[in-house]
């Protein structure tokens, strides 16, 4: 079987090694005489699976014991709206810092709940960069300040976080948890989809702290209140079991390679190579992000004109490789290089824009 070269943003790339797990496991789950995906969440075994996942979380990560692992539904959407509903009261303001399409959809969800605010933005410069920090200007009041650490359609990622003070830091992970090493006790809640760098679609992680927890309004239905979830251990309702299963052996996956650290150091080394690929191709290729802004997860980058992107997508689908193409909203290229791409697809990616650029340049 030949594999292709998956830079899909979402859903993406799975290691091989934890496809390969799944297929042998996917009819008979630990000889329950059924798979996973047909088991009563209820049962000791889903439980199993369930409890370790989480607390592969907590060592993989470093999480601290005051915090909670949820594992959830619904997706970062979901979430969008969860934050202001369980944190942003009528005396407070919800701040957010403006970096693009995800932060937008996440202040206009807030919108719908109570006052927010923009305590920084980059929309002057396209979104092409992370607004300094020292811009980020919070409100009198500040519930919350909410961050999206990285855009995937801009491709542009946070090097480093505010400080915020007594005022919880709230933060959309979605494309880029687990890639790199982070201060969770500098968050009040992390939130990600994991349809990038954690598993399949279907199951959202939430890291919340416990005194945020004690503060869920009883005014909102429960299904949407985070104390709901966390006295039920993520199985209030019936949870995303295949997805959760799933999630667990990426973690181990992740373990096994040498835990955060070291995949972060693996991203470095792939995205390398496609960066210089454009930095040395003396304007044939131009990065969109701005240098000091540029993701690690997301490389967004453009050619000279229309037609010979359209040119460059045709041949690299041509070649095996997918997902080049850019988000409908802006246009352009992307490669996602999320944890599961392999350095060899980067490899490859960047002989073949070199080869492109020589014979089209």
């Amino acid at each position: 079987m030949k594999r292709a070269f998956n830079f899909n943003a979402g859903p993406a790339a799975l290691p091989l090694e934890v496809l390969e797990q799944a297929q042998q496991q996917f009819v008979e789950y630990q000889g329950a005489g059924m798979s996973i995906m047909e088991m009563s969440h209820r049962s000791e075994l889903y439980e199993q699976v369930n409890n370790e996942t989480q607390a592969l979380f907590r060592e993989i990560y470093g999480i601290p014991d005051n915090y909670h692992v949820l594992l959830l539904q619904g997706g970062a959407s979901t979430q969008f709206a969860t934050i202001p509903m369980n944190f942003l009261t009528p005396d407070k303001v919800g701040a957010y810092v403006m970096t693009g399409a995800w932060a937008e959809k996440a202040i206009k969800e807030a919108k719908l709940v109570g006052e927010t605010a923009v305590a920084a933005t980059s929309e002057a410069h396209k979104f092409n960069r992370i607004p300094a920090l020292s811009d980020i200007q919070l409100p009198d009041q500040a519930a919350y300040l909410h961050i999206t650490t990285n855009e995937t359609i801009g491709g542009t990622q946070f090097a480093e976080f505010p400080q915020t003070g007594n005022v919880p830091l709230i933060a959309d992970m979605s494309s880029d948890i687990l890639s790199r090493p982070v201060d969770v006790s500098q968050f009040g809640l992390i939130y990600a989809g994991a349809q990038k760098n954690l598993g399949p679609s279907g199951v959202t992680v939430v890291i919340v702290r416990d005194d945020l927890v004690k503060e869920s309004p009883k005014t909102i239905p429960a299904i949407f209140r985070y104390d709901t979830h966390v006295k039920a251990g993520s199985l209030y309702n019936t949870p995303p079991s295949f997805s959760v299963y799933m999630v667990n052996l990426v973690l181990k996956w992740i373990k096994a390679r040498g835990g955060v650290a070291q995949i972060n150091q693996y991203n470095r080394d792939k995205t390398k190579l496609i960066y210089d690929t454009i930095d040395q191709s003396g304007g044939f290729y131009y990065g969109f992000a701005a240098p000091e802004s540029r993701s690690l997860m997301n490389i967004t980058f453009r050619l000279q004109d229309a037609e010979l992107e359209k040119k460059f997508i045709k041949q690299s689908e041509a070649e095996g490789f997918v997902g080049l193409k850019g988000h409908r909203d802006v246009g352009g290229l992307r490669a996602s290089t999320y944890n599961a791409v392999p350095l060899e697809s980067c490899k490859a990616l960047a002989e073949f824009m070199a080869e492109f650029q020589k014979n089209n340049g």
